[in-house]
């Protein structure tokens, strides 16, 4: 930390699942004084409170804001509680850090990056595989062209896991697929409408396993496979570009990473047949070059995220998960639902990237 640079102040808002996790972090980072723990459940926040340093402990949200001087709030509580609680803070005039997703309405999310605008606020989620070390460098390659143009996207994200009581499968798992595809593509992540399939194949009342496909600018397409039903853990992406492949391994430590130089390259030629003169054809030719791993710095993501929360907020530095890139994570995941309601059938994206679209 330079000697210009003041550590702000901030409190976590929740206690439960993520909250610990932030406090962790906020605690540990010269950047940030922790003041306090804002949760219902006392006991849970002054246990939490016990392993960071013993900040305040406070029950609710309306005292937190009129009682304590802090600069910016972290709400890691259900979805539906983000805009309420977001928007208060805003009023208060406090910068906020979100738990993914922003909100659980297009509508409220919009409420939120207008109100951060008109205050002058950081609004930033809390998409925290965007600060890994493995999509900080898949960023890297594929922005840089490394891998050429992308042909497909392939991720998957499954594990016998928690059914939440509150949103599907695609709600809770597929916000990390979504913002890592926003932070990675140079375009962002802006695709038209979506196609989703989905199974609740224990009559949970809610999608337990889904798919969800979606086109990308430049004519690639994007598949994300999620599901809390397996018992295997899989966490991994495969990108294919017209000049490499890259395959990402998350729960592989010691090669998360692999670039294949291998290929199907298309080439056109002309049919020869007189009749045919207006048509071509590919002649396919396979490459098989190396393959290589990349090496990756070491850090705590979380760490490196809320280092840029304060960046953004003390320097003004743009960031990469910013409220408008939360818009689009919100967005197509509002568009998987209406598909799923169509039963699979193609749902427009609406909101800023139908807006873009149509100016162009």
């Amino acid at each position: 930390m330079s000697l210009n640079t003041q550590p702000l102040k901030v409190a976590v808002i929740g206690a439960g699942y993520w909250g610990p996790n932030l406090a962790r972090n906020f605690s540990a980072s010269p950047l940030w004084d922790l003041v306090a723990i804002c949760d219902l459940d006392t006991e849970r926040a002054s246990q939490l409170a016990a392993k960071v340093g013993h900040p305040a402990v406070v029950a609710d949200v309306a005292t937190l804001l009129a009682e304590y001087q802090i600069d910016a709030v972290a709400i890691a509580t259900p979805a539906r509680t983000h805009h309420p609680i977001a928007m208060a803070a805003m009023a208060a005039g406090k910068h906020v850090l979100v738990e993914k997703p922003l909100a659980d309405r297009s509508g409220a999310g919009q409420e939120m990056v207008e109100a951060a605008e008109d205050h002058g606020l950081v609004l930033m989620a809390d998409h925290t595989y965007c600060y890994t070390p493995a999509v900080q460098k898949i960023r890297e390659l594929v922005q840089s062209g490394e891998l050429g143009d992308i042909l497909f996207i392939d991720s998957v994200r499954i594990n016998l896991g928690l059914i939440q009581p509150d949103v599907d499968v695609f709600w809770d798992l597929a916000p990390h697929d979504l913002s890592i595809l926003d932070f990675i593509l140079p375009d962002g992540l802006r695709p038209l409408s979506v196609a989703a399939q989905a199974g609740d194949p224990l009559g949970a009342g809610k999608a337990c396993v889904g798919y969800l496909s979606m086109p990308l600018t430049g004519g690639g397409l994007a598949h994300i496979h999620v599901n809390w039903l397996s018992p295997t853990k899989i966490r991994s992406m495969v990108i294919g570009g017209s000049k490499r492949t890259l395959v990402w391994d998350d729960l592989n430590p010691q090669q998360r990473l692999s670039v294949y130089d291998r290929g199907v390259d298309l080439f056109d030629q002309e049919l020869l047949n007189e009749d045919s003169s207006d048509r071509r054809k590919a002649s396919v030719s396979y490459r098989l070059g190396d393959t290589w791993s990349p090496a990756l710095e070491e850090y705590e993501p979380l760490g490196k995220m809320v280092a840029q929360f304060h960046a953004s907020i003390q320097d003004s530095a743009a960031s990469p998960t910013d409220g408008r890139a939360a818009m689009r994570v919100l967005s197509v995941l509002e568009a998987t639902s209406r598909s799923l309601k169509k039963g699979g059938r193609s749902a427009r994206v609406h909101g800023e990237n139908i807006r873009l679209a149509e100016a162009q």
